[in-house]
Order: structure tokens, then sequence, then C-alpha cells
């Protein structure tokens, strides 16, 4: 029987197994790549063996590795799960947690895993989950007490608010109508939709639709812009042809027409969603949430690689 654990050379264990690169498993630790590889170390002395094989091109799993990573991430997780509930037991949570989507998109592709976490762990708090329309300001809402946090597309910068836990980071993809010359390619730039019209939801902070729809092409063309009210509204005008609409890879997993098609846009940068909500409003549900989703998201991972969100940051920075 070990005299201790440490906790942390196993998280460092699971991640790394994860990721099987470093640099990537220090950036989401927090860490620097040579206080993990010290971590593994030390985690492999006291097992006796080597976990993982180095190279300076490609870290993998030995197969004693293998074996532990098998036993151990399931028993890790509920044992994270188990103390969560005993650090939060006296902490206030209960009562209902609204949360306030503008679609199914903006709650990524784990926010199911995230309740089911949050559920766990404070089955005295009930979620509900409140649809922002393309007709409402989804920070009036949240200014407005209408929600306690929302599900939003970034960048935001609001000094009154905190930007929490990254959702989703998805590639970028144009919705055309299934007959446009633009729908037989294999993938555009967004200077090839110079002459055509875009969408525009006016309920949505100029920041966010500036950074979602770019309103120039980087020749400097400015595009026209057509206001949409719906999901439904942009797909019909979309199939008619009387516009185009950049979005993410996931937007026809959610809605969809038969006479609209997504053709890749490889010039945009990828678009993400986090949690948000006021800074001001320190309630422990509204943290319990927070933290429920940053652990799914460490454990899941984003859809793409890359830096994943702390708990919080500010809006303003």
């Amino acid at each position: 029987m070990w005299p201790e654990v440490d906790f942390r050379e196993i998280r460092a264990f699971l991640l790394l197994a994860e990721e099987l690169h470093f640099a990537r498993t220090a950036e989401r630790l927090g860490l620097t790549p040579a206080r993990v590889s010290q971590m593994i170390r030390s985690l492999e002395a006291r097992l006796g063996g080597r976990l993982f094989d180095r190279t300076s091109r490609r870290v993998r799993l030995t197969p004693l590795g293998e074996q532990l990573v098998r036993e151990i991430a399931l028993p890790y997780g509920e044992l994270q799960d188990v103390l969560a509930r005993a650090s939060q037991g006296a902490s206030g949570v209960g009562g209902t947690l609204r949360i306030g989507l503008y679609s199914l998109l903006s709650g990524g592709p784990h926010m199911t895993d995230v309740v089911r976490t949050f559920k766990t762990r404070h089955p005295r708090c009930e979620l509900e989950f409140i649809n922002i329309s393309y007709e409402r300001g989804a920070r009036e809402a949240l200014h407005g007490g209408e929600v306690d946090m929302l599900a939003t597309r970034l960048p935001l910068t609001a000094p009154e608010v905190t930007i929490g836990p990254v959702l989703s980071r998805e590639e970028r993809v144009l919705l055309v109508a299934s007959d446009d010359p633009l729908a037989r390619r294999d993938s555009i730039s967004y200077e090839d939709i110079a002459d055509r019209v875009v969408s525009d939801v006016t309920a949505f902070p100029r920041q966010v639709m500036d950074a979602f729809i770019p309103p120039a092409t980087p020749s400097g063309r400015v595009l026209k812009r057509l206001p949409n009210h719906s999901a439904e509204d942009t797909l019909m005008r979309v199939a008619l042809g009387e516009q185009v609409h950049p979005t993410v890879r996931s937007f026809l997993d959610h809605h969809s027409h038969p006479g609209v098609i997504g053709v890749p846009i490889r010039d945009l940068p990828s678009s993400e969603t986090a949690l948000v909500w006021l800074t001001a409003d320190r309630r422990p549900k509204i943290d319990a949430f927070a933290r429920a989703a940053a652990d799914v998201i460490g454990r899941t991972g984003l859809a793409e690689h890359g830096r994943p969100a702390t708990v919080m940051r500010s809006a303003s920075g």
C-alpha cells in the first residue's frame, strides 16, 4: 500500500495519456512541460516502471501505461465527483439555475455531460434552459435577471461580465443553396463572397456578430447584410439564394434544409462559445456550474486542440 497518493500526478498522467504531447498537457494544467515531465517521472518511480515511451518526435503509452489508464480513469473521475459533492455539501447550491441559449450550438457538444456532472454533484439544484431568440438581446436577458448564465459566442468584451469555460471551438463553413456555384467547391475563401449578401442578427452584440460574420472581406470589400429573425428564416433565405450564411460545422446538425449545404471556409478562424455571467453575481450555484463545465471539458477536450478555458477570465481583458 502506498504511504500517500499525489492526485496531481494522477491527473497529469491521465491528461498526458489523452494528449500524448507534453506541451499541450502542460498548457491544460497551467504548468511547464518540464514540470509535467517531473511529475510523470515521480509517478513512474512510485510504480516501478515506465508509463510512456518518449522520443524527440512522439510520446506513446507503454503496456503498463495502457493498463493504468484502463484501471484508474473511471475511479479517478468518480473520486473527483465524490470530493466535489463533499466540498459543496454545505455551500447552499440549490434552487433553480437558469441558463440562456440562443441555440443548441452555443451549448457545445458536451453540455449534456456538463448537466449530468452538475446534477450528480448538486441534486438539490434544478436547471432550466431558456431560449434567447434572435429578437432578444442575450446580455439584456442576463442584466434583467431572466437568466443566471449564458452560453454565448465569443469574443465578448464587457467589464461587468465574467467569461468562463469555453464550451466549443469549431471550424467555419458557408451555408449556400445546393444549386449555388459555390456548392461545388471543396472550400472557399472569405473573399469569394464579396458580392454576396450575408446574415445579420441585430439583437446580438455587434462585437460578437462582426467576429462571427466579418463585415468586410480581406481586401476590404464591405458585405451587404440581411437581418435574419431565426435559424429557420436563415435556412429559407439561403435555400432561395437570397443570401449565404457563414457559420460553424455543427449548424446543420441542429438545423437542416434539403436545399442547403455547408462548404468549408479556409481562411476564417475557428469560432468559440463559452459560459458567461455577471461578475457581481457570486452565488454558489453559478460557480458550481462553471466548475462542472470546466471539469468536463478538461476531461473530454474540445473538438479542436488548443487552450482550454480557465473557470474564469475577465471579459474586459
